[in-house]
C-alpha cells in the first residue's frame, strides 16, 4: 500500500521545474522560497504554505536557508486515512494558505521530532496532514482558487511586487502574475493597487522601468539600446520617447548634460 512520504529539508537556491503523480504539501518553519504553480506564484514561508494536485507544473527556488516540511502523497493512501474523502478535496486545485502561528509552531515540533524519530515518520506525516486538514476546511477559495491573502489588513506588500518587478524589468510583466505573488483575482489587484498608488499596475510597471534605466543612463557607459533591452523596451526609439515623456528629457540629451 502507498504511504505518506514525509522529509525535512532545505531548499537550495537553484530554480526547478517539474511535475508528479502524487500531491504535495509544502509547509516552512523558517525562511523562503519562490514557488509558482501554473503561473500563480506565493512565497513559501512560515506563514504562508500550499498545496499542489499531482499532474500539475510547478517550479521553485529556495533561499538556501529554509526549513521546509515535503510531504508526498499518493492519491491512493488518501482513503486509507482518517477523513480521506474530505482531505482529497483540498487538492481539487492549487491552493496558497496562511499558516497561523499554533500550526508553524506544532510543524516545527514535528520537524524535530520527525529528525529524533524517524521510526515515526507515519504518523508524524499524518497527524501534519490531518492539523492542515482542520485548518483548512473551512477557509473558502477566491474566484482563482487559490485562497485568499493573509494580512490583517489585506494592503498589498509593495516592498515585496517592488522586488519581484525589478528582477524581471527585462522580461514582460503581466497583471495577472502581480495579482498571483499577492494570491489576488485580477479584478481584485487592480482595484488594490490603484488604491493604493494612485495608478494603474502596468503604469506603475512603466515607471519603475524607466526609474531604473535613468539611473543607467546618468550612472553608466551603456549604449542607450542596452538600456532599452535591460528595462524591457523592444526598441530604442520606443524606450527614447517613453523617456522623454516621463522626464520631459530625451535620454541622450540628459546624458550629454552631464
Amino acid at each position: 500500500m502507498p504511504t505518506l512520504d514525509l522529509r525535512a529539508t532545505t531548499l537550495a537556491r537553484e530554480h526547478v521545474a517539474h511535475a508528479h503523480d502524487h500531491h504535495q504539501l509544502i509547509l516552512a518553519t523558517s525562511g523562503a522560497t519562490e514557488l509558482s504553480i501554473e503561473g500563480h506564484g506565493e512565497r513559501i514561508t512560515g506563514s504562508r504554505g500550499c498545496l499542489i494536485p499531482c499532474a500539475r507544473h510547478h517550479e521553485y527556488q529556495g533561499d538556501g536557508r529554509n526549513r521546509t516540511f515535503v510531504l508526498d502523497i499518493p492519491a491512493a493512501t488518501l482513503p486509507t486515512l482518517r477523513d480521506g474523502g474530505e482531505i482529497q478535496r483540498l487538492f481539487e486545485g492549487p491552493r496558497f494558505f496562511g499558516v497561523p502561528a499554533r500550526l508553524n509552531r506544532l510543524a516545527d515540533s514535528l520537524m524535530q521530532q520527525l529528525e529524533l524519530c524517524p521510526a515515526l515518520h507515519n504518523e508524524i506525516a499524518a497527524l501534519l496532514l490531518r492539523a492542515l486538514y482542520l485548518h483548512l476546511q473551512s477557509r473558502p477559495l477566491d474566484a482563482t482558487g487559490l485562497a485568499g491573502p493573509t494580512g490583517l489588513d489585506g494592503r498589498l506588500d509593495m516592498s515585496r511586487l517592488d522586488a519581484w518587478i525589478d528582477r524581471h524589468l527585462a522580461d514582460e510583466i503581466r497583471v495577472d502574475r502581480l495579482a498571483a505573488l499577492c494570491a489576488l483575482s485580477v479584478g481584485h489587484f487592480h482595484a488594490r493597487f490603484r488604491e493604493r498608488t494612485g495608478m494603474t499596475p502596468l503604469a506603475y510597471v512603466q515607471r519603475r522601468r524607466l526609474e531604473h534605466a535613468r539611473t543607467l543612463v546618468n550612472h553608466s557607459g551603456l549604449s542607450l539600446g542596452h538600456i532599452a533591452s535591460l528595462v524591457g523596451f523592444r526598441d530604442q526609439g520606443s524606450f527614447s520617447r517613453a523617456y522623454r515623456r516621463q522626464f520631459a528629457i530625451a535620454p541622450s540629451r540628459e546624458r550629454r548634460r552631464d
